[in-house]
């Protein structure tokens, strides 16, 4: 964006005070667009209209648009099948529950994935499930691991496109991908450190493929609104199901006798009522990138160019001897990683600097968005540099 765009795009989220503070936190929780706060008045408004009959002539057809929009950005074809839920967690959980526990099931993972995952995988491994988990310490090593833990006899493969402690975009994804399909597993990716801000590459193998993300990162939908990316025909049976998998069949008679049924589609692995403000959000939202022009790979390019900076910047304050996400923007997804001292208390610091970060463990997270001036992160880093002299 030029000088004149970027004041316009700026000037699109005036709830969130840019010019007071310094967010670098947006992977994490990037600000919302104004038109956020109108789609939170319109859902009250529908509702006030049309009552119980939101669902099918408000909430539901606005789930399809959000649905197809969700699936090019995400990279796959408007028309595949998608499901969501207020968290991956839930959907995760779902597919999960597809997996029959007393057959000892094994899932190879990494010792790297976001701590939902990573706990329910552990509390799972308490009643029967064989989990596998590869190290992740080295980055550089971590696909060929991936590859040599991916046999005959694993049910499914699980692990994040972007690791989330330092953004490192996991390489030769599409073999990790092509081995697990090999083998006959499910294969999930977590992607939620890449939806809109870092184009994927799936390989061939991406048809079969199970992918799940959120909008409360990158796309700046705000919270409860997360999907899963489902393959063509897939006829698996989620033991975690609610009401709105076979909404059709409500009506039908109950037979106690009879199997439970599906609907077909994302529908398989629906859950039960939700809170609907956020579909409505990601709507306007969606709408709002496409007003500016800005698709996966142009955030992708603004984001690139953004944590180049950042690095830049350490590196001139001292700081970057103790930068841990890669140099390399290859490798590197929408933040940048740093190892501090007393990183809970930087944040501290910083927030008191009117600059937003946040830290997991010794590890300091800054994460740039379209709506930052360079200066912002100048700014940033400088303040940064005061508040780890401030504390050492």
């Amino acid at each position: 964006m030029n000088a004149e765009q970027l004041t316009s795009f700026r000037a699109a989220y005036s709830r969130f005070a840019l010019d007071e503070r310094i967010l670098l936190s947006a992977h994490s929780h990037q600000a919302w667009p104004d038109v956020a706060r109108e789609a939170q008045l319109e859902v009250f408004d529908e509702t006030a209209r049309l009552v119980d009959d939101k669902w099918d002539q408000a909430v539901l057809p606005i789930m399809d648009e959000v649905g197809k929009k969700v699936l090019v950005r995400l990279g796959f074809e408007p028309g595949d099948a998608i499901a969501f839920a207020e968290s991956t967690h839930q959907l995760v959980f779902r597919l999960l529950s597809t997996l029959d526990l007393s057959a000892k099931p094994r899932v190879v993972t990494t010792s790297s994935e976001f701590h939902s995952l990573h706990r329910q995988l552990m509390r799972l491994g308490e009643d029967g499930l064989d989990v596998h988990w590869v190290d992740a310490t080295e980055r550089e090593k971590l696909t060929d691991r991936l590859l040599e833990a991916i046999v005959p006899g694993v049910s499914l493969v699980a692990l994040s496109a972007v690791l989330f402690e330092d953004a490192y975009i996991v390489q030769r994804l599409d073999e990790v991908i092509a081995r697990g399909q090999e083998v006959g597993a499910l294969v999930l990716i977590d992607a939620y450190h890449a939806f809109n801000v870092v184009p994927l590459q799936f390989g061939p193998q991406r048809e079969n493929l199970f992918v799940t993300a959120g909008g409360y990162k990158y796309a700046g939908f705000g919270e409860g609104l997360c999907f899963l990316r489902i393959p063509a025909d897939c006829e698996l049976r989620p033991a975690y199901t609610g009401w709105f998998a076979d909404f059709g069949a409500l009506a039908e008679p109950r037979d106690l006798g009879r199997r439970i049924s599906y609907a077909s589609g994302g529908a398989r692995f629906a859950g039960a009522t939700f809170e609907t403000s956020a579909v409505f959000r990601a709507r306007a939202v969606l709408a709002h990138w496409e007003r500016f022009g800005l698709g996966v790979t142009e955030l992708r390019q603004i984001s690139s160019r953004q944590t180049a900076r950042i690095i830049a910047r350490l590196d001139e304050a001292a700081l970057g001897g103790d930068l841990v996400s890669s140099r390399d923007s290859e490798r590197r997804a929408g933040f940048v990683t740093l190892r501090v001292n007393r990183a809970k208390d930087v944040v501290v610091a910083l927030r008191e600097r009117g600059v937003y970060a946040d830290a997991r463990g010794d590890l300091l997270r800054l994460g740039p968005a379209p709506y930052l001036l360079d200066e912002e992160i100048d700014r940033g880093v400088a303040c940064l540099r005061e508040a780890v002299e401030a504390l050492a």
